[in-house]
């Protein structure tokens, strides 16, 4: 174990060393902004969006929008500001995102305007893009140079950004509102007790650490649970994002701990849509078994309303000081890390990379894979509505720099290169523990979801053999056999790996 683990830490700090010479991916943006003529706006007056607005002013655009914090942000401070500079009235649904799922495939498919903006959840894009559900942002800027807005600078965002452009045109369809990763967090007072260390290496023969393997993550998960029964508190060795029969467990599985085990686009090969072994896919593959056996394991060192938790309800395990480690989506990692009034845990938060099983770091050196996935959405215009301008003004305002380092430190969102440097920002990120420096820096390790315009139909194939493995109706074997078995077929009907 400890042979290993030295040689993984060795292979890090190259990959890091790298990454440092150049830029991280959420630190990198492409520079495609030929939807703003930037000298035609560089002389507009300081309160230009209050002059593009008046032909809109009365205007009342609706949204809709998942109950993250970087949301609950947007609603609570940037829509009266919005609204004071524009006249124009913003009605946005922040809902339970199941709900908000179901209702924007509702308005989309129907088209009857009932949403103007909608959010665009990056995994989701391929498939909203190939069935014209977005409007075009940069063909409505080049039609109408006078909604352009001289603060809103495509060049400024993170790379991010170019996950909702169009491939093969690079127009923009969308306007990120929150990015994020999902870290490794670990309770830094746990983990730093010289007692917890002295047992932990009686037992283990190795020192007590932060996992930088899979291995290292599961004896932590057993130690932490077992110490957590011996000492009679409420403490587990680790979180399990295992909801049943909700979307979030399918999520954990191929967004968190496949990749890490070296599985990578669920599975499926990206070149003949395939999934099973026997067609050039990998999602029955030996390790991707392994992988499942893995997660559908570390159950039993974490608390029983893991199979009720999706991202929400992790955070909050975490946040009550449940758990020893865990994977948190970084969108919750704020108020974990500093908020007294929600959280148990202030003070005590250490946020590192995800751990890897052998092999996966050289993917990532070559290109080949990454550690987890550089997870956000975006606002978008639905294809039905009826305010596309004044809702085009209000997209660009959220695109503003200047709003964008108290929204940061609130929500632990990043869009912004600028962000990161902001004086605010940078105080943040030391009561972080580095969540920010991590996300700038090791950015590039992670990626975006697959460029799968069938993400959905084929999510929802897969999930419910995932929830299967979870309540044990299924071994992990066979619930990867027969997923991918379905997979195969249901590309074949969505006219995909003929």
């Amino acid at each position: 174990m400890k042979s290993r683990n030295v040689s993984i830490i060795i292979l890090l700090l190259l990959v890091l060393l790298a990454v440092g010479c150049s830029s991280a991916q959420g630190s990198t943006a492409t520079i495609e902004s030929a939807e703003i003529d930037q000298e035609a706006t560089a002389s507009a007056a300081p309160n230009y969006i209050s002059q593009a607005a008046r032909p809109y002013q009365g205007a009342v655009i609706r949204g809709i929008s998942e109950n993250t914090p970087a949301s609950t942000y947007i609603k609570d401070k940037l829509v009266p500001l919005f609204e004071e500079e524009t006249g124009i009235t913003v009605e946005m649904e922040v809902t339970p995102y199941d709900r908000m799922f179901e209702l924007t495939i509702q308005e989309l498919r129907q088209g009857t305007g009932g949403y103007d903006f909608i959010y665009v959840e990056q995994d989701f894009f391929y498939s909203y893009l190939s069935k014209g559900y977005l409007v075009n942002l940069s063909e409505v800027m080049r039609e109408k140079p006078e909604l352009i807005l001289p603060d809103f600078d495509p060049v400024d965002f993170t790379s991010f950004i170019n996950e909702f452009r169009d491939p093969a045109t690079r127009d923009l369809y969308g306007v990120p509102i929150e990015a994020f990763l999902k870290m490794y967090l670990y309770r830094k007072d746990l983990f730093d007790d010289p007692a917890i260390q002295a047992a932990f290496a009686a037992e283990y023969n190795y020192p007590l650490a932060p996992a930088v393997t899979v291995e290292q993550y599961r004896d932590n998960a057993e130690f932490f649970t077992r110490y957590g029964q011996e000492n009679n508190r409420e403490l587990w060795g680790t979180t399990v994002q295992a909801a049943v029969d909700h979307s979030g467990s399918f999520y954990e599985f191929f967004e968190t701990i496949a990749p890490p085990f070296g599985i990578y686009n669920w599975g499926i090969n990206v070149n003949n849509y395939k999934a099973t072994v026997a067609n050039g896919g990998q999602l029955d593959s030996p390790l991707a078994k392994e992988a499942l056996a893995f997660w559908v394991d570390l159950l039993q060192y974490a608390p029983p309303e893991s199979t009720h938790s999706a991202w929400n309800e992790v955070a909050e395990t975490f946040a009550a000081g449940r758990a020893a480690q865990g994977w948190v989506y970084g969108e919750n990692t704020a108020w974990i890390a500093t908020d007294s009034d929600r959280s148990e845990v202030v003070g005590k938060v250490g946020v590192a990379l995800p751990p890897v099983s052998s092999g996966v770091i050289e993917d990532v050196l070559i290109g080949k894979g990454y550690l987890g996935y550089y997870d956000g959405g975006a606002f978008g215009i639905a294809h039905a509505s009826k305010n596309a301008e004044a809702t085009l003004l209000w997209l660009q305002f959220l695109g503003r720099p200047d709003i964008q380092p108290d929204w940061a430190v609130t929500s632990s969102r990043v869009v912004h290169l600028s962000t990161f440097d902001n004086t605010l920002v940078r105080s943040q990120d030391k009561k972080l523990n580095g969540y920010f420096t991590l996300m700038k820096e090791q950015g590039r390790l992670f990626a975006g979801a697959p460029p799968f315009p069938f993400h959905i139909e084929i999510r929802d194939t897969i999930a419910p053999y995932i929830h299967k493995a979870i309540t044990g109706d299924l071994t992990p074997d066979e619930a990867l056999d027969q997923a991918a078995i379905a997979v195969d077929k249901e590309l074949v009907r969505l006219g995909y790996g003929q």
